[in-house]
């Protein structure tokens, strides 16, 4: 079983950037796919982006698609989401997730990331 640690949110002004980090321990990370999601006070958890397990194929959200990029170093067990020209409705508490079948089934404690405009 694989445990997920999210770092790096805060808070920053609208069209700044922020990069968050998920480290996994207790399994390696390249046996599972890897995605990002996020929480807004009041509102359902949604998908933002995923990653493959090799890091070939990425999908995004089309709110966040040509601002957001998710990557990973399976080498160091950490995957990465690189947010660029953020805006105050991508405010929320971002999880990371992992799955090896169709569900997410490991999920992070999740980071506040703020913005404000």
């Amino acid at each position: 079983q694989v445990q997920l640690v999210e770092s790096g949110g805060g808070l920053v002004q609208a069209g700044g950037s922020l990069r968050l980090s998920c480290a996994a321990s207790g399994r390696t990370m390249s046996s599972y796919a890897m995605g990002w999601f996020r929480q807004a006070p009041g509102k359902e958890r949604e998908f933002v982006a995923t990653i493959t397990r090799s890091g070939i194929r990425t999908v995004y959200a089309d709110s966040v698609k040509g601002r957001f990029t998710i990557s990973r170093d399976n080498a160091k067990n950490t995957m990465y989401l690189q947010m660029n020209n953020m805006k105050p409705e991508d405010t929320a508490v971002y999880y990371c997730a992992g799955r090896t079948g169709a569900q997410y089934d490991y999920w992070g404690q999740g980071t506040q990331v703020t913005v404000s405009s």
